[in-house]
């Protein structure tokens, strides 16, 4: 092709004989290159796609669970029973955790269980199984001496010469688990009074809690834990270990608030007020604008106000002026106002500090305003005027 071309046919002509005769012989090197073997240092498995890099964690990259236990037992005194009651706790929620993780694939795990607990609330299959895998692995644990569920209509004896009681939401936010938004086990931990094993000894008031904590089953599986020493957070890896990830504090502002809206003309007075304040925005009283979130899980609601402040409202409505409040005290008010004042918040039942109350019914009801405590003081200002 080196002539010179004195019109455009003779050069197309040539062009095109040099482009098929060298494209062939590429084609023919191209086929025998992938028909060639992969040498074995190079060939690729089947499911290559699928072989993705994994990180795994040690002791010399982040800290184990069952480090910070040991570290923080000998740091505060914390007695190894109690460790080993709250072990036993984890190890129960890390198998909701992969139950919850299969969700369809799994047999039995989504739809109702066609029952209803003390509660008059219909059980999904999700609630009995977390049930009985945390009613199984406290039996089974010296330390736990009782425990009461919400799911059970009174308390269960475990263990004679155990020292701890323990009280549980096994599944918090369940109507959430057919369409896969986050939800979570909460507990709380309990020394058991002297005497035989009766309601009464449970009835404490929850600053008398040792140890509370939820497991959340959402886009990771995290832990949330407090012996009453600030609260910490661990991750779940794919070796089902936890792996400490948080040190939450609480800011005392937030412009961010979560309440069921759909039941505003229920609402008091005071949470009617409280509630205008905000939606007022920058132009009101508040002098701010605020945002709304409203998951149907408390864990899931508490667990973003841990992670960047904010304030939670269940308040007392007028539905039925005989209860208190919708959420219960005892499995999930108390252990979730301890995670909150351990972690730089407050937590009202919009008179009185909710770790202060009484119970008196394993089952009592109380209404909740958790979070920020700037707004957690303002909701009990507009209810003491």
């Amino acid at each position: 092709m080196g002539r010179l071309y004195k019109n455009w046919t003779n050069w197309q002509a040539d062009f095109e004989f040099y482009l098929y005769r060298y494209a062939f012989f590429g084609h023919f090197i191209l086929l025998l290159i992938f028909r060639l073997p992969i040498p074995a240092r190079q060939r690729q498995p089947e499911n290559a796609i699928l072989a993705l890099p994994t990180f795994h964690y040690t002791s010399k990259t982040m800290t184990t669970l069952a480090q910070f236990l040991r570290d923080h037992t000998a740091q505060h005194a914390i007695p190894h029973d109690l460790i080993a009651t709250v072990s036993s706790i984890i190890q129960a929620c890390t198998q909701i955790s992969t139950r919850v993780r299969l969700g369809a694939l799994s047999s039995g795990v989504l739809g109702e269980a066609g029952t209803g607990n003390i509660q008059g609330e219909t059980q999904k299959n999700l609630d009995v199984l977390a049930n009985q895998l945390l009613i199984a692995a406290l039996q089974a644990t010296p330390s736990v001496a009782g425990l009461a569920s919400e799911e059970e209509d009174t308390f269960i004896a475990c263990n004679e010469n155990g020292s701890h009681l323990v009280l549980f939401d096994p599944l918090d936010g369940s109507s959430n688990i057919d369409v896969n938004i986050s939800i979570g086990t909460i507990f709380s931990i309990l020394p058991k009074p002297q005497g035989s094993l009766k309601t009464e000894s449970f009835l404490q008031q929850g600053n008398a809690q040792i140890a509370a904590g939820y497991v959340l089953y959402g886009v990771q599986t995290l832990l949330m834990l407090t012996f009453k020493h600030g609260v910490y957070g661990f991750t779940l890896n794919e070796h089902n270990e936890f792996i400490l990830t948080h040190t939450p504090q609480i800011p005392e502002q937030t412009a961010e608030f979560a309440i069921n809206a759909s039941n505003q003309r229920h609402w008091e007075a005071p949470t009617q007020h409280y509630i205008a304040e905000l939606l007022a925005g920058k132009e009101g009283a508040r002098g701010k604008n605020y945002n709304m979130r409203w998951v149907a899980s408390m864990v899931a609601e508490v667990h973003r106000i841990l992670m960047r402040g904010g304030v939670f409202l269940y308040p007392k409505d007028n539905r039925n002026p005989s209860k208190a409040g919708k959420l219960r005290l005892m499995y999930e008010a108390n252990p979730m106002s301890l995670l909150v004042a351990q972690a730089g918040g407050a937590a009202s039942n919009a008179h009185q500090d909710i770790l202060s109350i009484q119970p008196n019914d394993l089952h009592q009801r109380v209404a909740v305003i958790l979070g920020s405590k700037e707004e957690v003081a303002r909701v009990n200002q507009l209810h003491a005027a």
